[in-house]
């Protein structure tokens, strides 16, 4: 799916989100924060029970916690976990009885996701670093895979499909929020690794994704679009011209 250089792209991705977790204030292509994360859907009383300091980092891009129905005792990967404000939420609708797993590859983010678990006494959530392409995780070990605005970054998307299907238990659910796009970018946009950092470059075709999908054996159940926009003019001029927008999903792992 993709013609970047991808150790420039992670130079570049590492960098961008080291100041979207020190300097969640800052200017950036997307918004971020709480009213970000209102206006996706977010309930109030969910995210006044997880960390602030992970909200106020929050970039993703749609909201799926509603599609994931999580319930209490379960086990959930989060690919690319971020500050962790989708990890906490999980957290809490899973319970002190469940499992929560982040997974994220910039230090930055981890070290601020590691402190608030433990300023907040989140017990079973753990924030491990590595590769969404490549999970440090075991096979068939968890109940639900989630993802927000992450896999748009990934070089190679079926490797992250193939991953999320390893590590679900059959009958698992991966419920995720991205960005894709109704027309193929240009080659200069997919070249471009500060567009792919900035979750425009990367964006696959709404139909390549879904294949991506199916064929990592995985079958999707639900799709929908999310009302959402990006900040710049750059960014926005894109959207508009390659139907550049958000998706959220369900897909399951058959028994």
């Amino acid at each position: 799916m993709a013609t970047v250089n991808t150790l420039d792209l992670d130079e570049k991705v590492r960098a961008l989100y080291r100041l979207v977790a020190q300097e969640p204030h800052g200017s950036y292509h997307f918004e971020m924060g709480r009213d970000l994360a209102r206006r996706l859907g977010y309930p109030a009383g969910l995210l006044d029970r997880v960390p602030a300091g992970a909200v106020e980092s929050f970039a993703g891009v749609g909201y799926f916690l509603d599609l994931a129905a999580l319930g209490e005792g379960e086990r959930v990967i989060d690919l690319g976990s971020g500050s962790g404000t989708d990890s906490f939420c999980a957290a809490e609708q899973v319970t002190a009885s469940g499992r929560v797993v982040g997974v994220d590859f910039t230090p930055a983010q981890l070290d601020k996701a590691r402190r608030l678990a433990e300023a907040g006494g989140f017990d079973q959530v753990e924030f491990r670093e590595g590769r969404i392409e490549s999970l440090p995780a075991e096979d068939a070990g968890f109940d639900c895979a989630i993802s927000n605005g992450v896999i748009n970054l990934a070089a190679v998307k079926e490797r992250v499909f193939a991953e999320a299907a390893r590590v679900l238990r059959p009958g698992g659910r991966l419920v995720l929020a991205d960005i894709v796009t109704e027309q193929p970018l240009a080659e200069a946009i997919v070249c471009d690794a500060g567009l792919w950092a900035s979750c425009i470059g990367g964006a696959a075709h709404e139909t390549t994704y879904r294949q991506a999908i199916e064929n990592a054996g995985l079958r999707i159940k639900e799709l929908r679009g999310n009302v959402y926009e990006f900040l710049s003019g750059q960014a926005r001029r894109a959207s508009a011209r390659y139907g550049v927008k958000s998706i959220s999903l369900l897909a399951v792992k058959p028994d």
